[in-house]
């Protein structure tokens, strides 16, 4: 299962109208540790950004999983009750689980996390859908790190 960590990277960002405004930004990376996801952030942000920029804060998430869906340009938290019976008590459990659904829209996180939840074993109900500020997700591309050592 992965690890994800929240960082948010603060640079000079330029507006649309021609002025520049400092932004903390939040991004997930796919990491071990807090010093991987901090020196993934910034490989993923170097491209992306010109000039100086920090990473402010790095944080563990309780992201269970992602639902990626090309079409979205948002991420929705989706946080739902996994609901178990308890055999000694005989009475119902929930257990929070987070998932992070990429959506153009609420509808479009609703459909996308009910279809990827198709065939859960388990039942649940959702106990929330939010949107996030997350301005991007990268998981770990290890096509890219077999390639790299082929060579």
């Amino acid at each position: 299962m992965a690890l994800w960590f929240e960082c948010k990277v603060r640079y000079d960002k330029m507006q649309e109208n021609g002025s520049v405004k400092k932004v903390n930004e939040p991004y997930l990376v796919d990491a071990l540790s807090f010093t991987e996801a901090e020196s993934r952030i910034i490989e993923e942000m170097k491209p992306y950004i010109k000039g100086d920029f920090t990473v402010s804060a790095v944080k563990k998430t309780k992201i269970a999983e992602i639902f990626f869906d090309e079409r979205g340009d948002k991420y929705y938290m989706v946080k739902y009750n996994m609901l178990m019976l308890d055999e000694k008590t005989g009475n119902e459990k929930k257990s929070a689980v987070y998932s992070l659904v990429q959506a153009g829209d609420f509808e479009m996180a609703l459909a996308n996390f009910l279809e990827s939840m198709k065939g859960t074993m388990g039942d649940y109900e959702i106990a929330s859908i939010s949107e996030t500020l997350l301005m991007d997700v990268f998981p770990i591309d290890l096509g890219s790190k077999s390639n790299n050592n082929e060579g």
